[in-house]
């Protein structure tokens, strides 16, 4: 995994806070460092002082697109953009797409091949617990391309 960083905060006598950035690459296959991204967003959170059960939600948002994009997507990119009022995170993979995507969001529904169900991952219900833990959630996928995930957590 490769992180790259960019922002500052500030928020002295009303001046302007500019979100904070953080990039990820995530790599096809790689299931020694699968979950090393949202791990590192969830400690920046925590560093930021975000409440506990927002960085769960994040967490466990980012950490299901990241695994779907490291089993699924051929690998791809997280950017993870935190604002003092929410964190959007956009995972982006080019690989073969979602053909149907209703059947995707249907809890247990799976293509994870063998040996991603040999370690315990594809068991159908990434989608579902993205939705459940995001605030606002979009999915972009065309069949051959990729997919691009979207998803917005409201700091409470």
């Amino acid at each position: 995994m490769r992180s790259f960083v960019s922002g500052r905060a500030s928020g002295e006598g009303g001046c302007l806070i500019e979100p904070l950035v953080r990039q990820y690459e995530i790599r096809a296959n790689d299931f020694t460092h699968a979950g090393e991204a949202s791990s590192s967003m969830k400690k920046s959170l925590s560093r930021l002082g975000v409440r506990a059960e927002d960085i769960k939600r994040a967490s466990i948002a980012m950490y299901e697109a990241e695994i779907n994009a490291v089993i699924h997507g051929h690998g791809g990119m997280a950017e993870v953009t935190v604002f003092p009022e929410k964190v959007v995170i956009i995972i982006e993979d080019h690989g073969p797409g979602i053909p149907d995507l209703d059947q995707a969001m249907v809890a247990g529904w799976s293509t994870a091949p063998d040996i991603a169900r040999e370690m315990g991952f594809g068991a159908g219900m990434g989608l579902p617990n993205i939705k459940k833990n995001c605030d606002e959630l979009n999915i972009d996928s065309k069949v051959g391309e990729g997919t691009k995930v979207t998803m917005v957590i409201q700091f409470t």
